[in-house]
């Protein structure tokens, strides 16, 4: 009876091991080190500064210091609040969150490794009057889960540029 079963468990577990399915590892670069230029007050940048670590070095570094390989400069981060929807009464109902940063990356020595891009995150909150503070930290909260899947993305684009040479 053991064996019966132990023989069928091993297709499932043939299958299971075959589906692709892989743990995220750490990304891989092809650049050492990098400086992340921010528009002023970039959250983004700030927080794409931090994922990336003991990788980031100033633009400018001082005296007998080594510059970085690459530069990813974010051009311009926007967000906005727009009304979707009113009630009867002309009341809103529901707003769209956007975060909208355009970036490019290049090489220390002018080359773009990557054209100014736009990446555009959006999400829908629905408004009540009666949980305006509720409302407001949930706004927040949205923002800030927005901009985290911006800098994802930023890292995937970065960890795609696979040579720095022309």
């Amino acid at each position: 009876m053991l064996s019966r079963r132990s023989l069928c468990a091993l297709p499932l577990a043939a299958l299971l091991g075959a589906c692709g399915f892989k743990l995220r590892g750490k990304q891989t670069y092809a650049f050492e080190t990098i400086a992340v230029t921010p528009e002023k007050g970039a959250a983004v940048a700030a927080e794409l500064s931090r994922y990336l670590g003991d990788m980031v070095r100033p633009v400018a570094p001082p005296a007998g210091g080594v510059p970085p390989e690459v530069i990813v400069d974010i051009l311009g981060e926007t967000r906005e609040k727009v009304i979707v929807a009113l009630n009867a009464s002309g009341q809103v109902r529901e707003y769209q969150l956007r975060i909208k940063v355009r970036f490019r990356m290049r090489s220390a020595q002018g080359r773009d490794l990557i054209e100014p891009t736009d990446i555009l995150q959006e999400r829908d909150i629905s408004f009540n009057e009666s949980a305006v503070l509720a409302k407001e930290a949930e706004e927040v909260l949205l923002y800030r889960d927005m901009q985290s899947d911006i800098v994802q993305q930023l890292l995937r684009r970065i960890a795609a540029v696979k040579t720095l040479e022309p």
